[in-house]
């Protein structure tokens, strides 16, 4: 597999990039994700997804794109100033990226382009497999718009994977480093009532099913990048709190998020139980399927 990879010195990217063969990585800033990197060995260009197309020659002898670059939904409320640079990350960047390989010499085979499980927005008890509509909020229609973008590709032939990912747990960094603290010093606890189902995947399952659907033809448009077992917010809440050997009876109320984060504590509290069909009908094997396994070794990892 000959790769470029964008939003590389993410949390994602560098565990992905180990999979690779001196993939070649697009970013802005090449000095400081060089730095990032350290001494992974890939190939730097650069380009700014905001501001023109990638260079042509980017895409010579390029037969997979993984496209990962976006704002994080996470980084402080969402001012309107703040969700034009959300939305605008993922849509503009994308159209960019998928019009420069449009206009390459050599064009790749297959884009896996990342998504969210914000697409199916807030849904109760309902199981969400691919099929399922998308939400009309926020988060939901920049889905629609990002995968359209994606998906765009498809019209020169390019194989496009649009892959909808949950709650991304790691050591060192992510969802669960800005969980670790609360909870260590005994102050974590459930959202809310703790009901909402939490759609989560270990990020070592992640980067192989990122590889998954660039090496299976018969995966093409979405794809949950979710473990096969959803867990309840509170089923969560006491599974990290088992591995950490502390309490978990504090819950955070959400008029208290709401009042800290702003609209995005609407996406703490939304319930997803989603479902990975694509990726368990097409032969994929989950190395940790259950949150406590998952937990643990991250843990471990992180100790």
């Amino acid at each position: 597999m000959q790769a470029l990879v964008t939003g590389a010195s993410g949390f994602i990217g560098p565990r992905l990039l180990r999979l690779l063969n001196n993939p070649l990585v697009l970013s802005r800033d090449p000095n400081r994700a060089r730095t990032k990197l350290g001494a992974l060995p890939v190939r730097m260009m650069r380009w700014d997804p905001l501001q023109g197309l990638p260079p042509p020659e980017a895409f010579e002898g390029i037969d997979t794109v993984f496209h990962l670059a976006g704002e994080s939904v996470a980084d402080g409320r969402w001012t309107t100033l703040q969700k034009a640079k959300i939305r605008d990350s993922r849509v503009i960047g994308t159209r960019n990226l998928v019009r420069g390989m449009a206009q390459a010499n050599s064009k790749p085979a297959v884009l896996v382009s990342s998504s969210a499980v914000g697409y199916y927005g807030d849904r109760g008890e309902e199981e969400l497999f691919e099929t399922a509509a998308p939400a009309q909020d926020f988060l939901g229609q920049t889905c629609v718009a990002w995968e359209a973008e994606a998906r765009a590709a498809e019209s020169f032939g390019v194989r496009v994977v649009t892959a909808r990912t949950g709650i991304v747990l790691g050591s060192g960094g992510g969802a669960l480093a800005k969980m670790l603290t609360p909870f260590k010093l005994g102050g974590g606890g459930p959202l809310g009532n703790g009901r909402q189902w939490m759609p989560w995947v270990h990020v070592a399952d992640l980067t192989r099913l990122f590889m998954h659907a660039a090496e299976q033809p018969a995966i093409f448009g979405a794809m949950n990048a979710v473990a096969p077992h959803p867990v309840r917010n509170l089923e969560f809440t006491k599974a990290l709190a088992r591995q950490l050997h502390r309490p978990a009876f504090i819950p955070a109320p959400y008029f208290g998020l709401r009042l800290l984060f702003g609209e995005f504590a609407q996406v703490l509290f939304a319930s997803q139980r989603t479902i990975p069909k694509v990726a368990l009908d097409t032969g994929f094997i989950f190395q940790f399927p259950e949150i406590a396994a998952a937990l643990r070794d991250i843990l471990a990892t992180s100790a």
